[in-house]
């Protein structure tokens, strides 16, 4: 890759976007970004609070500036929220401003990786297997709508995908 273009991973929670992030930067020499940690910083809260103070409608509105910000940067890989895609805005900027790449997992999967985790305030629910189902009813069609690459994350790891990430991109590019 002569040039450093940016990269956002997608996906739905607990596929990896963060993980996979970290090791994608560091083994490319970008800068990783991870727009709910971005957004935590400069709210000063936990997105769980904002969500319980703001509802899900005024952290999309703070997500989305986020976004439009952060993918004006060159040389990044960044990680989204997994609703992040849910705006036609987000999904605009996304695909006009780097690669999208699309960290695809099951809701088996997801629920394993996400049942202990206490700070995913759309699972605090009584059955998260069922918002799991549902999220992905409604969220897998918009990532597959803007991925320029798919990898499916189960079984893999962070470094193992990374290395797929960026031959999937230079096949891309070639």
């Amino acid at each position: 890759m002569a040039e450093k273009r940016n990269i956002f991973l997608i996906g739905p929670m607990g596929a990896g976007k963060s993980t996979i992030g970290r090791q994608l930067a560091q083994t490319l020499g970008m800068e990783f970004l991870d727009s709910d940690s971005v957004i935590e910083e400069r709210a000063g809260a936990d997105i769980d609070w904002i969500f319980d103070v703001e509802g899900e409608a005024g952290f999309r509105k703070r997500e989305e500036r986020i976004l439009n910000e952060l993918t004006q940067n060159h040389g990044i890989v960044l990680s989204t929220g997994g609703g992040s895609i849910l705006s036609k805005d987000n999904r605009n900027v996304l695909s006009a401003r780097g690669i999208v790449i699309y960290l695809e997992t099951t809701v088996d999967k997801q629920f394993e990786r996400t049942q202990r985790d206490k700070k995913r305030p759309l699972l605090q629910t009584e059955d998260p297997r069922k918002v799991l189902e549902e999220l992905a009813k409604i969220r897998n069609p918009l990532y597959e709508e803007i991925a320029d690459i798919t990898i499916h994350t189960d079984e893999q790891s962070a470094k193992v995908v990374a290395n797929q990430i960026i031959d999937m991109m230079d096949n891309l590019v070639a």
